[in-house]
């Protein structure tokens, strides 16, 4: 099934040191990184693209920005899309461009200061047809997104945000106590992912992206013998499966999921 509006469709890593990043995330993940200098696509291990790693300049450093992972959703047009976010309280980070091959972008921010892209990419000439499946929507898949989750200082306003430009939907909702609601929303026939306020200790609101790696005891050895740092977890959630949140050894926050040995 072709993707559609309001899907994520990339995920890409902004760092200091693109080289480090790229072992770093093979070694965790199974990823095939391609390319040099500017701009490296991320394969996952089962050969399908699902993001890209992006050396931060000296102005964009000097401008503030700091290693992180953005995710890229995709809309009919990047201009009017634009001009809605802004009618409905949201900014722009960087302007819309073109680029040549790739597709019309521009980065964003809902009104609570999270960070995305929007874009409408260009199809390859050869696969007209073609489909990201960055997002893995419908089975789990090694290397691949698994779940979208946006702390927020404003949940109620977050969900009239994203439901009204992207069309996303309610899901069912937990209720986790001091913690509040974790609001999860669905995107036509899948589960997209969740919204819940951020706790006062997390600093800005933030979307975080669930990789899947095969078992979560592995993975949590690894980060802790290459340079990385488990924040939270790893815990139990509904299905089985277990989650953590880390920070790899240029301080960008990463997500995984993966199930763990009995």
């Amino acid at each position: 099934m072709a993707n559609s509006p309001g899907d994520f469709i990339w995920y890409e890593l902004m760092c200091r040191d693109a080289d480090a990043s790229a072992r770093f995330y093979e070694g965790l993940l199974g990823w095939s990184v391609e390319g040099q200098a500017d701009y490296r696509e991320i394969k996952a291990p089962d050969g399908e693209y699902v993001g890209g790693i992006l050396p931060l300049s000296h102005e964009m450093l000097a401008g503030g920005a700091m290693p992180a992972w953005l995710g890229y959703i995709l809309v009919a047009d990047v201009d009017q899309t634009v001009t809605a976010l802004l009618d409905a309280g949201g900014s722009v980070l960087m302007p819309a461009r073109d680029m040549e091959s790739v597709g019309r972008m521009a980065m964003v921010a809902d009104p609570q200061g999270a960070p995305f892209y929007v874009m409408t990419p260009a199809p390859p000439a050869d696969r007209p047809d073609a489909e990201s499946t960055a997002f893995a929507k419908y089975a789990p898949q090694i290397g691949h997104c698994a779940w979208n989750e946006l702390l927020t200082a404003d949940p109620a306003a977050a969900d009239e945000f994203y439901r009204g430009l992207f069309g996303w939907t309610k899901g069912e909702a937990l209720e986790m106590g001091p913690m509040g609601t974790y609001q999860m929303y669905n995107h036509g026939d899948y589960g997209l992912g969740a919204m819940m306020r951020k706790p006062a200790e997390v600093p800005v609101s933030s979307w975080a992206y669930y990789f899947r790696v095969p078992e979560i005891d592995a993975a949590v050895a690894y980060v802790s013998a290459n340079g990385g740092q488990i924040a939270v977890g790893p815990m139990a959630i509904p299905g089985g499966d277990h989650v953590l949140q880390g920070f790899d050894p240029q301080g960008a926050l990463f997500s995984l999921i993966g199930s763990k040995e009995a």
